[in-house]
């Protein structure tokens, strides 16, 4: 794994050094062992959690892949992942494409509550990866709560959040698995639904339904950038730490008192007005400028034509619009633009779903 280095101005330069480990290894507890009293459920969990748009991270100087925090803003999609597990009598079966993120978690939970049979698992994820709409984190959200529900809910979800944060990883080319970056927007957005606000330590400050009957369009530009790995580790930890410093307060006092009254009321142009100021502050403003001006120029163009919503979700570049406006004419819009819709859904305000399903 390289060793990358990170610079917050000309006398902070530091170097970390990425460290791949097996599944199962550095485990973080988050000091939630203890004795549970466990009660294998019969029949298969099931779990739908929706996706996520990550608006900003707060600070970027307050999180790495050795501290899960950083605080930030963003809102649930109906765009969905599933989980199924059931109880087994030992061993770990998992059926998915990125085996050792959900084997890294399991052994995580199995760790952490005592559990000492064994799971097979079916997980499916919404099939875009790499484009900002948080497919680790959801479907770690997604299986978490599956093997919790599966051994009698020894834990509660805001437990499971900060599990999922604090032992959060992504695999490598050999099957290993790394530390990533986490902020707690995705697993509270996916499991409480609704626009979800964060303060460091993966803190839940604040969640409000957002963008009743209003539809949510994902357009996903072509970008020639990578969003993950190194590009992402350089990005993030060099250009976006130095941003932050210079606006971390003002993409906070914007948050307080003028995106949290705007929800509130459910003032969706106010909202969009404070997200479109939020793209050219901070950390934000080096993620988008990361695609390079055009990814600007597209949202420009769409708020120009007066669509209330336009917000680049995390690294990108999978950009979000929401609106009132029909959607023919929404299409049109985006077509003078030299845009598409890839996804046309809404908000999801309720999180996720948990169902049994019973053995015959």
């Amino acid at each position: 794994m390289p060793t990358m280095k990170i610079r917050g101005g000309d006398l902070d330069l530091v170097e970390y050094e990425f460290t791949s480990f097996s599944p199962g290894e550095h485990i973080r507890p988050c000091g939630l062992m203890k004795d549970y009293r466990l009660t294998p459920v019969s029949g298969t969990v099931v779990v739908r959690a929706p996706a996520r748009i990550h608006l900003t991270v707060l600070d970027m100087n307050r999180f790495s892949p050795d501290r899960p925090g950083g605080g930030g803003i963003g809102f649930a999609i109906g765009v969905y992942c599933t989980a199924e597990v059931e109880c087994t009598k030992s061993g770990i079966e998992i059926d998915y494409a990125r085996e050792p993120i959900i084997r890294h978690f399991v052994e995580v939970f199995r760790k952490v509550v005592g559990y000492e049979g064994g799971f097979r698992i079916r997980a499916r994820d919404h099939q875009h990866e790499h484009v900002g709409l948080g497919s680790t984190s959801t479907i770690l959200v997604a299986v978490a709560n599956a093997l919790n529900t599966a051994v009698g809910s020894p834990l509660s979800r805001d437990q499971l959040r900060v599990l999922i944060g604090s032992n959060y990883v992504e695999e490598t080319e050999i099957g290993n698995v790394a530390f990533g970056f986490e902020t707690g927007v995705g697993p509270a957005a996916s499991t409480y639904g609704g626009m979800a606000v964060m303060g460091d330590e993966l803190t839940l400050i604040y969640r409000h339904a957002f963008a009743d009957g209003k539809k949510v369009y994902i357009v996903i530009p072509t970008s020639t950038t990578s969003s993950a790995g190194e590009k992402e580790f350089d990005l993030l930890m060099n250009k976006a730490r130095t941003l932050d410093y210079r606006d971390r307060e003002l993409k906070s006092y914007l948050i307080l008192m003028d995106l949290i009254p705007a929800l509130e009321r459910g003032d969706l142009a106010k909202i969009g007005d404070v997200i479109w100021e939020i793209e050219f502050r901070g950390s934000k403003r080096a993620e988008v400028e990361h695609h390079g001006f055009e990814i600007y120029r597209y949202m420009a163009a769409l708020r120009d034509a007066g669509l209330e919503f336009v917000g680049m979700s995390s690294v990108g570049p999978s950009i979000a619009v929401i609106t009132d406006r029909p959607e023919d004419e929404v299409k049109a819009i985006l077509a003078d633009a030299g845009l598409r819709v890839a996804i046309a859904t809404t908000v999801d305000n309720e999180g996720l779903k948990v169902h049994l399903e019973e053995r015959a």
